[in-house]
């Protein structure tokens, strides 16, 4: 009496682990193409990548929400904001930094891409920690929202960004 499978069985097993693959990827492929959502991470950010060098970021203060991509061993994105100062110099920020993933890998990598509408710019990303700096990142971040600049929480971290490109 013969113990191996049937051919049949076999086969059908690879065509249905093929057919999973390739729905796994293409799910994957669609949720990096439209996410970061609110709240929700994504991964590489799609758009026009835009190779000339930034020296004014003023133009991000007219779009309402940044997406950020950092990068360890995949890219990863979130949804973020961004603010420049009347010089042209471009922030992000968050609350409670120090327990969030993206904050750590851009620690560590220190460059990543950030989306302004639909371009994408090279960047390297910098941690502020000298307090007229964070500051004046935390003024900035209150006169885009046009909100009265309350005092800035311990737990807030503010990362300047600076054009890669050229």
């Amino acid at each position: 009496m013969s113990t191996s499978r049937p051919r049949h069985s076999i086969s059908s097993g690879i065509k249905l682990t093929v057919a999973l693959g390739i729905v796994v990827t293409a799910g994957l492929l669609a949720f990096s193409a439209v996410c970061p959502c609110e709240r929700a991470p994504g991964a590489y950010l799609f758009g026009e990548e835009v190779r000339a060098p930034v020296a004014d970021w003023g133009f991000a203060n007219a779009v309402p929400l940044c997406q950020l991509e950092v990068r360890s061993w995949r890219p990863h994105s979130i949804n973020l904001n961004c603010m420049a100062t009347p010089e042209g110099t471009l922030y992000v920020s968050c609350s409670n930094c120090a327990e969030k993933s993206w904050s750590q890998m851009a620690l560590q990598h220190k460059r990543g891409r950030i989306r302004i509408g639909e371009q994408v710019y090279p960047v390297a990303l910098r941690r502020v920690l000298e307090a007229d700096e964070l500051d004046l990142a935390w003024q900035t971040r209150a006169q885009k929202l046009r909100r009265e600049a309350s005092p800035q929480p311990d737990h807030w971290w503010s990362f300047q960004l600076q054009s890669l490109a050229g």
